[in-house]
């Protein structure tokens, strides 16, 4: 599994998942293949769901497999209870 925070650098750096990678929501058109080498399944959040929201949109329709996590302090918190 792979968590992918899709804030800005600057929300990112100020508190995100343990081993999440950014990839700001405005790059993902861009870079989307990037998401087919990552592990799978892929975990979007951001800071309130709404943009890992349009991120699973665009995102499955390119047909990479991912889920919106909502708020990333979620699922951190999800993740902290596996």
């Amino acid at each position: 599994m792979t968590v992918v925070d899709v804030r800005t650098p600057a929300e990112f750096r100020g508190g995100n998942v343990a081993g999440s990678i950014n990839i700001p929501l405005q790059e993902i058109p861009q870079r989307w293949e990037e998401f087919k080498k990552l592990a799978q399944p892929i975990v979007l959040c951001c800071a309130s769901g709404n943009r890992s929201g349009q991120a699973t949109t665009f995102l499955k329709n390119k047909g990479i497999e991912c889920e919106n996590g909502g708020g990333w302090m979620q699922v951190n918190y999800r993740l902290s209870q596996a």
